[in-house]
C-alpha cells in the first residue's frame, strides 16, 4: 500500500479588496496545477486599511493618498492588471466611481464560512464581486447576498455581521500575522517556514514549487 504524497501546506494572507492577492492566488494556482503539486491553501485575513470608515472612499483618491499616485499612474496601473487578470481568468472592471473599503466584517463572514468548509468559495466570490461587480462590501446585506449565491444561509450570515460573531477571533488572527512581520499582501507561506511576498508570476512559482519538492526529496 503506497503512502499518499504528503500535502504543501499554503498559508495566504490576504485582503479582498488588493488586486495583486487574487492575481497572485491565481499565479499561483496555475504553477501548483502545472506541477501537479499536492496542496492545502488556508487563507488568513489582513486589512488593507482598518482606519477606513464604513461609507468607504473613492478608490483612485485613496490610492493617491496612500502612495501618492497621480490619477495617470493609476489608470496605468489599471490597465495593467486588468490585461494580467485577462491571462489568467479574471475579469477586472475597474472604473471612476470604484470604491475601497473597510474589510473587517469581510473577514468575519469569511472566518464563518470556514467552518463549512467554503471559505475558498467565498473568498473567489468575494474578489469578484468587488473587482468585476464592483459591489458595496460595506454593506452587511450585501455580503449576506453573496454568502447567500454560493449556497450559504443568508440569514445566519447577516446575523455573524450584525452581532460581530467573529470580531475577537478576526482581530487575533490579523494581529498573528502582523506579529509575524507580515506587512504587505499577498503574503504566501509554504510549509509554515518559506514566506514569498507579492504576486511573484507563474513561472516563478514553478520555479519555487520545483525547488520546495527538491528540498524535500
Amino acid at each position: 500500500m503506497t503512502t499518499p504524497p504528503q500535502k504543501l501546506q499554503i498559508d495566504i494572507v490576504s485582503d479582498v479588496v488588493c488586486p495583486w492577492c487574487i492575481i497572485g492566488y491565481k499565479q499561483l494556482t496555475q504553477a501548483l496545477e502545472a506541477t501537479g503539486t499536492p496542496h492545502e491553501i488556508r487563507w488568513h485575513p489582513f486589512e488593507l486599511n482598518p482606519d477606513m470608515p464604513p461609507e468607504g472612499q473613492n478608490l483612485q483618491e485613496h490610492i493617491a493618498e496612500k502612495y501618492g499616485s497621480t490619477k495617470a499612474e493609476s489608470n496605468d496601473s489599471r490597465v495593467r492588471m486588468t490585461q494580467i487578470g485577462a491571462e489568467l481568468g479574471f475579469d477586472f472592471q475597474f472604473a471612476d466611481d470604484m470604491r475601497m473599503h473597510n474589510t473587517f466584517n469581510v473577514h468575519q463572514l469569511l472566518h464563518w464560512a470556514e467552518q463549512q468548509g467554503r471559505k475558498n468559495d467565498l473568498k473567489q466570490a468575494l474578489f469578484v464581486a468587488h473587482f468585476t461587480h464592483r459591489r458595496n462590501l460595506s454593506d452587511d446585506t450585501v455580503l449576506a447576498d453573496i454568502a447567500a449565491e454560493i449556497g450559504l444561509d443568508r440569514t445566519e450570515a447577516l446575523a455573524v455581521l450584525t452581532g460581530q460573531r467573529y470580531a475577537a477571533e478576526v482581530r487575533e488572527a490579523e494581529n498573528h500575522w502582523i506579529n509575524q512581520g507580515i506587512r504587505g499582501v499577498p503574503a504566501v507561506v509554504f510549509n509554515g517556514r518559506h514566506l514569498v511576498s507579492g504576486a511573484q508570476g507563474v513561472e516563478n512559482f514553478t520555479r519555487i514549487l520545483g525547488q520546495l519538492a527538491k528540498a524535500k526529496d
